[in-house]
């Protein structure tokens, strides 16, 4: 039989029902819209600036702001999506170290390879595609324990974006300055329109061969040239290719649609003299809706390779 406690001696106390530890809190998100947003503001302010004090110096800060504000902000969204578990380094690394080297390679390669003919385009997407894949193979290089189609998206399209951003800012620079001096307005065009066509473009291309690539990476960290590997090298070429071509194609299907012939030179200065309103409007039409089609054509291949890894579409 139990004996009571003495008097005075501390009662024990029943163990109520357990409850769950706390969960830990979540990072902040939502950054990669604080980032849009006041960016563009920031990019706006110094727009308007420049135009009323028609200060040169402000102009680096100009390019950069428009170049970086668009590819950092899809960077942030991947990160703070589907990109926790790869580290703010690895996703830096390949933006800044994956862009640059891609920039440079893809430069040279062209330099050395390419001169102007109707073909010139193709040749620009196959070196391009690759020097940003080998560009993402030497930054992942030491990183074994890398691979799967979700790093594959996320680490080949901060490959993809940092080229953008820098090729982006090399146009705008090449836009803003002329024979009269700089051209403000060129400039602020040129922002614009590869801002808006950004995501859309290398980030996309490079996600899609980044993912195919890592997917099939051995356990031991060697990458595999297997087939389905080149496949997706030679399939974002093609959609590379028919991005570039989209303006030359739209001219040529003008034209043929006019009933007039068009050779290499008027190819090479894409635009069709002599045209109606009817015909410029339909050229319109047609560069926009190309560029649509291989825009959805990227998103659709993106959310196939997405849609086969289980655990992309657990994460938060």
């Amino acid at each position: 039989m139990t004996q009571p406690p003495p008097p005075g001696a501390p009662r024990a106390r029943i163990p109520g029902p357990q409850q769950p530890p706390p969960a830990p809190p979540r990072p902040g998100t939502g950054l990669w819209r604080r980032c849009l947003w006041g960016g563009l503001a920031l990019w706006a302010l110094t727009a308007a600036v420049t135009y009323a004090t028609g200060s040169t110096t402000l102009l680096p800060t100009l390019i950069l702001l428009g170049s970086f504000l668009v590819p950092v902000a899809f960077v942030l969204w991947a990160y703070e999506h589907h990109g926790r578990s790869l580290g703010v380094s690895m996703i830096l690394g390949c933006f800044l170290t994956g862009g640059v080297l891609g920039v440079l390679g893809a430069s040279v390669m062209e330099y050395y390879l390419l001169r102007p003919s109707l073909g010139m385009f193709v040749g620009v997407g196959l070196i391009e595609e690759a020097a940003k894949l080998a560009a993402l193979v030497f930054v992942l290089r030491r990183q074994t324990r890398v691979r799967g189609v979700r790093a594959g998206l996320v680490l080949g399209a901060s490959v993809g974006f940092g080229f953008a951003a820098l090729e982006s800012a090399g146009y705008a620079f090449d836009a803003a300055v002329s024979t009269r001096g700089i051209d403000l307005r060129a400039l602020l065009e040129t922002e614009i329109l590869r801002g808006v066509l950004t995501p859309f473009g290398h980030g996309l291309w490079t996600a899609i061969t980044g993912a195919v690539l890592l997917s099939r990476r051995r356990p031991d960290g060697r990458f595999r040239l297997t087939v389905p590997v080149v496949g997706a090298y030679l399939g974002v070429s093609l959609l590379h290719t028919l991005w570039d071509s989209t303006h030359g194609i739209a001219l040529w299907m003008v034209a043929r649609l006019a009933g007039t012939g068009l050779d290499r030179a008027l190819f090479g200065q894409a635009y069709l003299p002599a045209a109606t309103d009817e015909q410029q409007h339909l050229f319109t039409l047609l560069s926009a809706g190309g560029l649509v089609a291989v825009s959805l054509a990227g998103i659709a291949w993106v959310r196939s390779l997405a849609h086969r890894d289980p655990p992309w579409r657990n994460t938060p």
